[in-house]
């Protein structure tokens, strides 16, 4: 069974990912608080971006904190060399900025030397490899982006995050490990809210559920996201006391992606 169903004793097994961990100093910052002092359980970094090697500084003093692969084709620079996959690359060098900027069609040879690549510099940076695969603004979602990563997830013999029902039968197909639900969003409003967390944890079913969460401190590096100020309100909910203790009163047991392994 590589799906994770729900297990005959019933047990609710949650993990809690922040995204962007590296996208700026604010938000690295802000994701080790909320694992220290709220329900974060794990964290996918972005190697493409920032200081990698500060990013591993900064995760070595969280040594209970999951660090999973935020793999990303979407914003910065790439780790591949440019000529490798042009396609990829606008005329500045960089990302196109969306997943709707993507090139039709997308070549799967450009994706999978990049997404080799970063691998290959985590494991530079961190030691070793990651905990867990997903991907920068869900670009999993294109067919060919998500063949690509489930053939990489499946070298390396690593848990890949599944936002849909689709997904998750993609994975199940090639023996792959994901949660057996996801949830969590971002907009133009703060996702998580005390409330929206509060109303949540009841709903969560027995087997293993990934809560996937963008706390941080608002910073100017980040001054150009649509995803910014929201941050803040996400970092102030996730450690609120009453999650943790709802969290407890129903059950729910905090896991990282280790729980799939």
């Amino acid at each position: 069974m590589v799906i994770a169903m729900p297990s005959a004793d019933g047990t609710k097994q949650l993990i809690v990912t922040a995204d962007d961990f590296n996208l700026s100093v604010g938000v690295s910052r802000g994701i080790l608080e909320a694992h220290a002092h709220g329900i974060v359980t794990e964290t996918s970094a972005m190697v493409n971006l920032g200081d990698p090697s500060r990013a591993a500084d900064m995760l070595a003093a969280a040594p209970r904190l999951g660090v999973g692969l935020h793999l990303n084709i979407t914003r910065g620079q790439p780790c591949a060399p440019p000529q490798a996959v042009p396609d990829l690359l606008g005329p500045d060098g960089r990302f196109l900025g969306s997943p709707l900027a993507l090139p039709t069609p997308l070549r799967d040879e450009s994706v999978r030397r990049e997404f080799q690549t970063q691998v290959e510099t985590f494991q530079h940076v961190f030691g070793r490899l990651p905990q867990h695969l997903d991907t920068h603004h869900h670009v999993h979602q294109h067919p060919t982006v998500l063949e690509v990563l489930l053939d990489l997830s499946a070298s390396l013999r690593l848990p890949v995050r599944s936002i849909d029902a689709g997904m998750r039968a993609a994975m199940a197909a090639r023996h792959l490990m994901s949660p057996a639900e996801f949830l969590g969003d971002a907009g133009d409003e703060p996702y998580w809210t005390v409330t929206r967390l509060l109303a949540t944890v009841p709903t969560i079913q027995a087997g293993v559920t990934e809560l996937m969460c963008h706390p941080g401190y608002f910073d100017a590096a980040i001054a150009y996201s649509r995803y910014g100020q929201q941050r803040d309100v996400e970092r102030q909910a996730l450690c609120a006391p009453e999650v943790a203790a709802t969290l407890r009163e129903h059950g729910v047991h905090l896991v990282t992606y280790a729980a799939l392994q």
